[in-house]
């Protein structure tokens, strides 16, 4: 898989990237993903994150090439939801994620990546997030 990075979202992931994370996944973030907090979702497929970590993750193995040479992968849950032609760009204050059929999510989040304390702040941030959703 390739992922097209517009000059307008390289500007801004300069910004977020920090200079010591090596991995970038490419993540849900609908409550289905390991890195998301969201507590559940009406919308599952269609809400993406890029985590950054110091640490590859075996889950997330699937290289997707890109023209900002990121260490970017995801994993074989990701891909269902992801077609031909993907972009990445900066549009209307928010990163966008679209293929051939349209736009994926029109506000693409970027995080860094910590490790929960405990399963149950885990939880305490999924039900927190969750009321929040649908």
């Amino acid at each position: 898989m390739k992922l097209v990075i517009k000059d307008t979202a390289k500007d801004f992931l300069k910004d977020k990237l920090p200079s010591d994370k090596r991995h970038v996944f490419l993540a849900l973030d609908d409550g289905s993903s390991k890195f998301s907090k969201m507590g559940g979702s009406c919308a599952i497929g269609n809400k993406f994150q890029f985590v950054f970590s110091n640490q590859p993750d075996d889950d997330y193995q699937n290289v997707i090439e890109n023209n900002f040479d990121l260490d970017l992968t995801m994993s074989k849950e990701e891909e269902a939801f992801l077609g031909n032609g993907l972009v990445l760009e900066y549009k209307n204050a928010a990163l966008v994620l679209r293929d051939d059929s349209g736009i994926l999510d029109g506000a693409v989040s970027v995080v860094e990546y910590t490790e929960p304390a405990n399963a149950d702040q885990l939880k305490k941030d999924m039900e927190k997030f969750g009321t929040k959703i649908c």
